[in-house]
């Protein structure tokens, strides 16, 4: 057993100082403030002036396995996830091959099972013709159906109508979407093409995938979900028209359509491609700072349910490329709860909201069992983090297999101390603590 003691908890809208008794891989008991145990047998870990949290859970990360390896792995990116204080991840499935048929998506469960140190999931991936597939899927073991209704790899763009409609009307899982309307980036491309030739400045990324490219596809998802009563979440966010889609009328375990805002549509700005050029290229692209503050007040107000990172790694040579040449994408997880942690001393957010929105939140959306809260029974993943302990991003501290960061030289002026993932202490003092036999374990899901 580990008694976790005089931890300052932040849990369910409250900050309170606790004890924490772990058994096994399971919280035991949550006891009081005073509350002393001198059994022997037990290892004791003081949590004074540290503050301790659920585990993260990030609902959508690209691990770059199999096909991409040299970007990323699970083993590699699960590394600096814990790191991170991130204890589960839901993986996408534009891998290669990618995650289309029950055969590939079993592989990456066995490959989860044998090299990630984070509890893991994987989502099941839509084309334009696995439709037997899809319908296929076991609710238990899988986050939801992905759908790429905006540029992808191979044959996973679906933004014809009649299949959209097709798969919403007849798949019992949610289906997560990524969401900016082809056409009108294909136009906007055009435009800047004859403008600039192949020279486009990288700070033109949001006005070719554009605020109306975001926005056009999606209402348009929106608006089939509401026809099939779909359970509907629209990944990463980007736009200030866009949260004008979803409401906050009804608690979230209650909504049928949901949406998620990540990291760097939080932080960056359009300002900010002076500086960071393509390392901050992602898709959907980074925008105004209206917009940025129009997402980030829309998580505040409970329209946006999620905060996530789109972690999504390629290499330094990949990305040090001309616009078109250079992929969309970063590496987050690990700088993903420093970040908000970030945004709290800066009073842009309170500390209990971050937590429900990195924690409670997405084991609300996608009904995971007994995770995302401090609980009596619930499985003890958890993060303990000095909210006084600056720190900066260097070469040096850097886990993800790429080698770099969109933050590298930023300073943080919190740290996380220690990870637990089922109960066992897998990050600690700066330290990856690799288990002797896998502690991870699969996710499953309440549908």
């Amino acid at each position: 057993m580990i008694y976790i003691k005089n931890a300052t908890v932040v849990n369910e809208g409250r900050i309170a100082k606790l004890n924490i008794l772990l058994d096994g891989d399971k919280i035991k008991d949550v006891l009081p403030e005073g509350h002393d145990i001198t059994d022997e047998n037990i290892e004791v870990v003081d949590a004074t002036g540290l503050h301790l949290l659920p585990g993260l859970i990030d609902d959508q990360v690209h691990f770059r396995e199999p096909g991409l390896t040299h970007k990323g792995e699970i083993y590699t990116e699960s590394r600096a996830a814990v790191a991170g204080g991130i204890t589960s991840f839901m993986e996408m499935p534009n891998t290669n091959p990618q995650t289309t048929t029950h055969e590939e998506w079993e592989k990456k469960m066995a490959i989860g099972a044998s090299n990630s140190i984070a509890n893991y999931g994987f989502f099941f991936g839509a084309t334009n013709e696995n439709m037997d597939e899809v319908l296929a899927v076991s609710p238990k073991d899988v986050p939801g159906i992905k759908i790429f209704m905006g540029s992808s790899t191979g044959n996973m763009l679906v933004d014809d109508r009649s299949v959209l409609d097709n798969i919403f009307s007849k798949s019992k899982l949610l289906i997560a979407t990524h969401c900016e309307d082809e056409k009108t980036i294909r136009a906007n491309t055009s435009l800047y093409k004859e403008k600039y030739g192949e020279n486009v400045p990288i700070n033109c990324h949001p006005d070719i995938r554009s605020a109306e490219a975001c926005y056009k596809s999606s209402s348009l998802a929106v608006e089939i979900a509401k026809k099939h009563d779909t359970r509907l979440h629209i990944l990463h966010i980007s736009t200030a028209e866009e949260v004008n889609l979803f409401s906050n009328e009804v608690p979230l375990t209650d909504k049928r359509i949901t949406a998620e805002a990540c990291i760097h549509h939080l932080w960056f700005s359009q300002e900010d491609y002076d500086t960071y050029g393509t390392n901050i290229k992602w898709n959907p692209a980074v925008k105004s700072s209206a917009d940025r503050d129009a997402v980030l007040q829309g998580v505040l107000e409970d329209k946006i349910d999620i905060i996530a990172t789109d972690h999504a790694p390629h290499t330094k040579d990949e990305k040090n490329n001309s616009y078109f040449n250079a992929p969309s994408g970063g590496p987050l997880v690990q700088h993903a709860l420093v970040t908000m942690l970030e945004l709290v001393k800066k009073d842009k957010i309170s500390l209990t909201k971050a937590v429900e929105k990195l924690c409670h939140a997405p084991s609300e959306c996608f009904r995971l069992f007994n995770r995302g809260y401090i609980r009596k029974g619930y499985q003890a993943d958890l993060v303990l983090v000095d909210l006084n302990d600056s720190w900066t991003v260097s070469q040096d501290n850097i886990l993800y297999k790429c080698g770099w960061s969109p933050f590298e030289g930023t300073t943080f002026s919190s740290k996380v101390k220690a990870t637990y993932i089922n109960g066992t202490v897998v990050y600690k003092d700066d330290k990856i603590i690799e288990p002797k036999s896998s502690v991870a374990q699969s996710l499953q899901f309440n549908s």
